[in-house]
């Protein structure tokens, strides 16, 4: 049967249910007249008489009888489908495909959507960490996050954020043995570990700004990773000072497990955004997601972030 007899045989459906041709009109908004029209074109087709008609009633006869059983549950499941599928637009459901440095995935989205995640079984966050520059329309992401002023201007960005700061840090151990750099040229004389990333192919500079003096120090230790969390682990076991992201530090720094030096050589940064393509429906999964990690501070004035600064997240 071509799929226009499928509006024939709604109409055949609805009017062997109603009893009635008056009613089920009305129940589709059509006119009498127009589901004589299609019940008449069925039968046609079928070469079989569906109804018996008199004035007062409609009644099936026994192929219509046959025919209403067969065919009229299909399309009830059909309904009941399209009517789950218009539901997820108030259930949010599916993959959300997230690429992201190791500190936005540890300190920024695994905060807040462990909070928010429960309340949505049906949502799954893929988090990839990766400090190259992904093309996530390519790579088939979802969205990515990066400082501010790394964002491609055709992209949707939300705050997530704060604006950053670096910490160097070392252990107390550690300078127990050693005395404490003043300035950044000090570390010329202290084991400091290194940081190499695909971005920049060598190892990462330590920037520092007090005013308007910009200093960028090439330093030298034992140790070099590709990640900041070793970084952290290797300070806090006195191997050496760290050049991290402020917040990774924090506890450790108020536990006195962790001692920070040139403190006002580090300047605040800009903040991290979540970025998304421009388009024009968003997914519910990603509109929970993003509503989740959307910063709501206002954001201290940040200067244009260093290569070594906005590497190091």
């Amino acid at each position: 049967m071509a799929r226009d007899s499928y509006n024939d045989l709604l109409a055949f459906i609805q009017v062997a249910q109603q009893g009635s041709f008056t009613k089920a009109a009305a129940q589709m908004g059509v006119s009498p007249s127009a589901l004589s029209h299609a019940i008449r074109a069925l039968e046609a087709r079928l070469d079989m008489r569906l109804l018996t008609r008199t004035t007062r009633s409609v009644s099936t006869t026994d192929a219509g009888l046959r025919l209403l059983a067969s065919v009229a549950p299909h399309f009830a499941d059909i309904d009941a489908e399209l009517s789950a599928v218009s539901a997820l637009r108030n259930k949010p459901s599916g993959t959300v495909r997230i690429t992201a440095s190791e500190f936005a995935a540890s300190y920024l989205i695994w905060p807040k959507l462990s909070q928010v995640l429960t309340d949505y079984p049906d949502i799954t966050v893929e988090v990839t960490v990766d400090y190259n520059r992904t093309d996530i329309v390519a790579e088939r992401y979802d969205a990515g996050v990066r400082l501010g002023d790394e964002v491609a201007k055709d992209m949707i960005a939300v705050r997530i954020s704060a604006d950053q700061r670096i910490a160097v840090v070392g252990s107390p151990a550690y300078f127990a043995e050693r005395s404490l750099p003043k300035k950044p040229q000090d570390l010329a004389e202290h084991n400091c570990i290194n940081l190499r990333l695909p971005t920049h192919g060598g190892l990462l500079p330590w920037d520092f700004q007090k005013g308007r003096k910009v200093i960028k120090v090439r330093v030298t230790g034992q140790w070099i990773y590709n990640s900041s969390t070793p970084m952290l682990r290797a300070a806090l076991a006195g191997q050496g000072l760290a050049f991290l992201p402020e917040d990774m530090a924090l506890d450790h720094l108020a536990k006195g497990e962790l001692v920070r030096v040139l403190d006002d050589w580090c300047q605040p940064y800009s903040g991290y955004h979540l970025y998304y393509p421009s388009r024009r429906q968003t997914s519910g999964a990603l509109a929970v997601v993003v509503d989740a990690l959307r910063h709501t501070e206002p954001a201290r004035r940040a200067r244009k972030p260093k290569a070594g600064a906005a590497g190091a997240r």
